[in-house]
């Protein structure tokens, strides 16, 4: 088991706690299509807190409970702050929580 895998675990379980704390935590996932984007974040047929709850959230479930490995690198925080530009203060959590994610993935394995 990668040692990085319980601090991933805790980051991912504070990431869900935020998007819920911020109200954007949905009981209805996107549709089938807005799942199966091939662009990056689905940025196509999602918004990005859509994208953490449906998409990554998931599959980083999956790689712990399965043992698979982890990525290599992570550039999520970069892609929060393009799209909370505007919100810095409302998302500032959030966003830490995903700074402190790609730290983890990052680690020397």
């Amino acid at each position: 088991m990668d040692k990085r895998f319980p601090q991933v675990a805790g980051q991912l379980l504070l990431i869900e706690r935020e998007l819920r704390q911020l109200g954007w935590w949905s009981d209805v996932p996107p549709s089938p299509e807005a799942l199966a984007s091939s662009e990056p974040f689905a940025v196509d047929l999602m918004e990005f807190d859509q994208w953490l709850q449906w998409i990554f959230l998931p599959r980083m479930k999956v790689i712990l409970e399965q043992d698979l490995s982890l990525p290599n690198a992570s550039g999520i925080r970069e892609m929060a702050e393009m799209v909370y530009a505007g919100r810095q203060q409302e998302t500032d959590t959030l966003q830490q929580l995903l700074k402190q994610f790609d730290r983890v993935i990052t680690e020397a394995r």
